[in-house]
């Protein structure tokens, strides 16, 4: 039942993302709300299908949270990222990071889908994640992942603006192009901040978990490896822009090479030799 749900949710994302994209293309406002109350259908259904699932996994004696296998990682994924989006939608009253945030939460949902039905399935924890420190650990490390992604989608969208603005369209500057750099920049800032805070939440309860599944707390694994990596990447960030002064294409540009590290962290250590490659 929550797969099929999920199915669902991932379908009405892709119907919300056509929405966003019009609603940039045209500068149509009806178009945007249609987006946004989409979306928000999505997200419930999402948020419906995961709950399910949880459900279903007391029910079978399992009992765990939906967050210990590929597949439910990317369903979370992409929960994250769309929760985090629309909240800044809310917050700053304007739609215009729809059309570059939607579709990574689409193609985390939408890969999920294509997952066997074996890794669909329900199943016991290994020894090593029978622990209460695999929903904290998992959690904020998504839920970090996820604002990392809104800000890579600002980092893109400052690059789309210029293009558009260099074309020399007489719309540019509008719609969906409307915010200036500076208000861009400013939104990756705090996105990266929000995203920093958690993914440090997530290494030290990971650490701490690390401790104890294998007795120590950092083993220099590939996945700890390059999740100090994506660490650095955007404490380099926060550092450049506070102290060095950085601004506008150089933080956007930094703001898309992170995400690059956040995607090799949680999917390329699958094809090393790594203790998380089950996890992840």
């Amino acid at each position: 039942m929550n797969t099929k749900m999920l199915g669902w949710a991932t379908v009405i994302y892709l119907v919300a993302m056509a929405f966003y994209l019009i609603r940039l293309l045209r500068d149509d406002e009806y178009w945007g709300k249609l987006a946004t109350g989409t979306a928000l259908a999505g997200l419930a259904l999402h948020t419906a299908g995961i709950a399910v699932r949880w459900w279903e996994s007391y029910r079978l004696g399992i009992g765990h949270a939906p967050l210990a296998n590929f597949y439910e990682s990317m369903i979370f994924f992409s929960w994250a990222i769309m929760l985090l989006y629309l909240v800044m939608e809310w917050r700053i009253r304007n739609r215009f990071l729809g059309p570059f945030v939607m579709p990574v939460a689409f193609l985390s949902m939408a890969y999920a889908s294509l997952s066997p039905d074996e890794a669909t399935r329900i199943q016991p924890l290994i020894p090593a994640l029978q622990s209460n420190w695999l929903t904290s650990h998992v959690l904020t490390c998504f839920m970090g992942y996820g604002a990392f992604t809104i800000a890579f989608g600002l980092g893109v969208l400052f690059f789309a603006r210029r293009f558009v603005a260099g074309t020399g369209n007489p719309s540019k500057g509008r719609g969906g192009f409307s915010p200036d750099e500076g208000s861009i920049e400013d939104l990756i800032y705090h996105s990266t901040i929000m995203g920093f805070i958690f993914l440090s939440l997530g290494i030290i309860t990971g650490s701490v978990w690390a401790n104890f599944a294998w007795g120590s707390y950092w083993s220099w694994d590939p996945k700890e490896t390059w999740s100090l990596v994506t660490w650095l990447i955007y404490a380099a960030l926060l550092h450049a822009r506070l102290v060095r002064g950085w601004r506008g294409k150089r933080i956007a540009i930094m703001a898309i090479a992170g995400f690059v590290s956040v995607l090799f962290t949680y999917l390329g250590v699958n094809y090393l030799d790594s203790l998380h490659s089950y996890l992840m």
